[in-house]
């Protein structure tokens, strides 16, 4: 098919229409078959974005699970963030609580979303928070620091052999997508 009687212009146009649909296939198609692949596979150790209600249960403590805490930052989120604790153990159905710390250098006010991963990825349907920061967009004052709560309880029903269950949170800037609407901490 051609669109005029010079190639070049030809060439460029085609190389144009493939790269846009090169590039819609990728947020269009890839993104949703990539959670759906997710879901049906158990992978990626995604955990629920709602708080788990929490039911009567008693604390196994012939078992003790070791759960392990890592805070990233995402490309170009200058915040500090940490967990108060890197590791600790806890019994199956007792109710666990820790806290991670953020503190904003800017000098502006921003917003974070932090997004959790549990490892091993099989142990994401048995660890259950009942409280977590990362339910909700985090906005800080320029400057400011924030004591972040995390509540959470791991099944009874964990798999006898997972023995360590690692929680990472990577935070993201979200402030381009308050828009105006940046509220402060």
């Amino acid at each position: 098919m051609r669109l005029s009687q010079d190639p070049t212009i030809d060439t460029v146009a085609k190389l144009g229409t493939v790269s846009v649909a090169m590039f819609a296939f990728v947020f269009v198609v890839m993104v949703p078959l990539y959670n759906v692949l997710c879901d049906a596979l158990g992978i990626n150790g995604k955990t629920s974005s709602e708080a788990y209600i929490s039911v009567s249960a008693e604390v196994d403590e012939t078992r003790s699970i070791k759960v392990q805490f890592i805070a990233t930052n995402n490309d170009g989120m200058p915040w500090a963030f940490s967990p108060q604790v890197t590791e600790m153990l806890v019994h199956p159905g007792a109710a666990n609580d820790t806290v991670f710390f953020a503190a904003n250098p800017t000098m502006n006010a921003m917003v974070a979303q932090a997004i959790p991963s549990v490892s091993p990825s099989r142990a994401a349907e048995y660890f259950h928070k009942t409280e977590c920061f990362c339910f909700e967009q985090q906005p800080l004052d320029g400057n400011g620091e924030a004591e972040m709560p995390l509540q959470f309880i791991v099944d009874q029903d964990l798999p006898a052999d997972i023995k360590t269950i690692t929680l990472s949170y990577t935070l993201f800037d979200v402030t381009s997508l308050m828009g105006d609407k940046v509220a402060s901490r």
